[in-house]
This record gives structure tokens, C-alpha cells and sequence, in this order.
């Protein structure tokens, strides 16, 4: 356990931003999740108007190196060839 007033300091910071990272990553894999619903539905419009939404949340959580941009890229690569695979 940390000893001095730094330390204890440093631990809860970092306690505080694991707490807020989690929350951010959470927000993520929901708007993952809120695509590949509408993927699933067969909607190929009501997709692409999800995935324009779920971009912005995504794009904002890699600008702060929450989860790594390349991470962000090919999730949304993903999601962006499922859609265009719908009839």
C-alpha cells in the first residue's frame, strides 16, 4: 500500500481514471453494439445512420488513446463492409 501522501495521492488518480476509461471503453462497445443490431435487422438505411452516430463516439475515445486508433479503424472498417454486404 502506498505510504506516503504522493503515493496515496497517485493511487487516486489512477483509480479515477481506470474508473472513467472503463466507462469511456463500455460507451464503445456499445455503439458497436447498436450497429451490428441494426445490421442484424437487415435495414441497410436505419445501419448507416447508426454506425455516422457510432463513428463520432468511437473517433472521440481513440483521439484519447482510451483503445488504439488502429483498434478504432478496423472496427469501423468492419462494420462499414457489413453494411455494404446488406441487399
Amino acid at each position: 500500500m502506498a505510504n506516503t501522501a504522493q503515493a496515496k495521492k497517485r493511487a487516486r488518480q489512477a483509480e479515477a481514471t481506470r474508473m472513467r476509461n472503463a466507462s469511456q471503453k463500455s460507451e464503445l462497445r456499445t455503439a458497436v453494439k447498436k450497429v451490428r443490431k441494426a445490421i442484424a435487422a437487415g435495414d441497410k438505411a436505419a445501419a448507416t445512420k447508426t454506425l455516422q452516430e457510432s463513428q463520432a463516439v468511437m473517433d472521440r475515445i481513440a483521439d484519447k488513446k482510451i483503445v488504439h486508433k488502429n483498434v478504432v479503424s478496423r472496427t469501423k472498417s468492419r462494420l462499414s463492409s457489413a453494411i455494404k454486404a446488406l441487399a
